[in-house]
């Protein structure tokens, strides 16, 4: 079976081209940013290009038997940006594989789809609320992947929880940075809500699990997540005395740190985007029966597991990844602007 997986270069790329070759597929991948090609076999083949090339993306869809739709403009790019690569990029991922006749196509959503909504655990039926152009996107691609669905292509769509793993950084390379300097971790509100983090390893099997079936009851979306978790501060507590830094929450009232945060993006100087603190002092959980139930799949990881593996691999490759500099995408860490200076602090 050969199989593209589009933001081949992205943390999830680079863990889906390993699964897949353990299970003995012909694994290409295509990404506008650069393949660290010392972190890739050489008998994966890969592509350099926008998928908003339609010329190239046609090229590189042509022969294949699935396509795992994974790339996507992050948080932190430009609205324009975002929404031409999430949304016109996605077009041309389904029509080119319609036109191919790929057997399968995997697009990788969100539940930033759900915007921050006050019911819980959040089903798959509930209202999609896009938060900035990035949920906006989001909602926008899977209306696509639907009506491709309706014109006969097979396409399932999953919406993950935010995953953790070996190799990824982004906006937890700050977190783990503050843990290894022993730093107190500023927190929005007691700790006490619920939110469930998710083990990339945990994603790519159940996405593995979709691209190999031609179930046409998958021709729907998902939620997929882990169901061992607890509150933030359980489970950072869990990290913490993991990696005995002295780290330690220090809470603060969330409205007055939102404000200040909300401010912060405005100006440009910090990394953190509207709907990370808006809902970082709230329940934010899904149910995962649906696809536990239609793909016979259970996640291996909990939570602060997730977290902990995450870390450790963090504290190895510590001095490597401190000289990548930093950047706007999960596989190098997220400038800190304005908490840089208040890391200072504490």
């Amino acid at each position: 079976m050969k199989v593209l997986i589009t933001g081949g270069a992205g943390f999830l790329g680079l863990h889906l081209a390993r699964y897949f070759h353990q299970k003995k597929w012909q694994v290409s991948l295509i990404d506008i940013a650069t393949f660290p090609k010392e972190e890739y076999r050489a008998d994966f083949k890969l592509i350099s290009a926008d998928i908003r090339n339609k010329f190239a993306l046609d090229k590189a869809i042509k022969g294949m038997d699935v396509v795992v739709h994974a790339a996507a403009a992050l948080p932190l790019w430009s609205r324009a940006d975002i929404m031409s690569t999430n949304v016109e990029g996605t077009k041309n991922v389904l029509e080119s594989s319609r036109k191919h006749q790929v057997k399968k196509v995997v697009y990788i959503s969100s539940t930033a789809v759900y915007g921050v909504p006050k019911k819980h655990p959040i089903l798959e039926t509930d209202p999609r609320v896009g938060m900035g152009a990035y949920g906006e996107s989001k909602i926008a691609a899977e209306n696509l992947c639907l009506k491709a669905i309706k014109s006969g292509l097979n396409v399932t769509i999953l919406r993950p929880k935010t995953f953790v793993g070996t190799e990824r950084l982004g906006v937890f390379e700050i977190l783990f940075d503050w843990i290894h300097d022993g730093k107190k971790i500023p927190m929005i509100g007691n700790g006490q809500n619920k939110y469930q983090l998710f083990d990339v390893d945990d994603l790519v099997d159940a996405i593995y699990l979709c691209a190999q079936s031609q179930d046409k009851s998958l021709n729907d979306y998902f939620n997929v997540a882990s169901d061992n978790f607890s509150t933030v501060a359980n489970d950072l507590g869990a990290l913490f005395q993991h990696a005995g830094t002295g780290s330690r929450l220090l809470t603060f009232p969330a409205t007055p740190i939102k404000i200040a945060l909300q401010l912060f993006e405005k100006l440009g100087i910090s990394p953190l985007y509207q709907w990370v603190y808006d809902t970082a002092d709230k329940d934010s959980y899904v149910s995962i029966e649906k696809i536990k139930k239609a793909l016979k799949w259970q996640p291996k990881y909990s939570g602060a597991q997730a977290l902990i593996r995450s870390y450790d691999w963090y504290e190895q490759h510590y001095q490597e990844i401190k000289s990548r500099g930093s950047g706007v995408t999960h596989t190098v860490g997220w400038k800190q602007g304005v908490l840089g200076i208040i890391k200072k602090f504490l």
